[in-house]
């Protein structure tokens, strides 16, 4: 019975740990991409490049709505953008009447190293890649 219990016990704090090593690396990993955020951010108003009204997809439609937040879209498919202060954001939500009229609240998000890991085959890309990318249409 004793060993059962000492078992449990040091399988709870292994957990613990397990968790607490993941948030570490995920917090390591935001702050990497914060920093390539801010980069990229500053080269676009060193550049002259103006931030526009970021917008939130509804999903699965045509439709989006005002965010009040200003800056660039880093997708194509206007899914995802980075404000004036280099905040992350998803922009992508559900449909609703009143947002019509009064937009949409968006939050920002701790960035990731890989945007879209988890979705379907082919949506995810690195964001080093992915700002590569926005860089070459912006400035060529």
């Amino acid at each position: 019975m004793e060993d059962q219990a000492s078992w449990r016990e040091r399988r709870r704090e292994a957990s613990v740990e397990q968790a607490a090593a993941l948030e570490r690396r995920k917090a390591a990993e935001s702050a990497q991409a914060r920093e390539l955020l801010t980069d990229f951010v500053r080269e676009l108003q060193d550049r002259g490049v103006a931030p526009e009204a970021l917008r939130a997809q509804v999903i699965g439609s045509g439709t989006s709505y005002r965010t009040g937040i200003s800056g660039w879209y880093l997708r194509k498919n206007r899914s995802v953008g980075v404000d004036t202060d280099a905040n992350f954001y998803i922009l992508g939500t559900t449909a609703s009447l009143a947002a019509r009229v009064t937009g949409v609240k968006v939050l920002a998000s701790d960035p990731p190293l890989v945007v879209g890991q988890g979705g379907r085959d082919g949506e995810s890309i690195k964001l080093t890649d992915l700002l590569d990318m926005r860089r070459a249409e912006l400035f060529e």
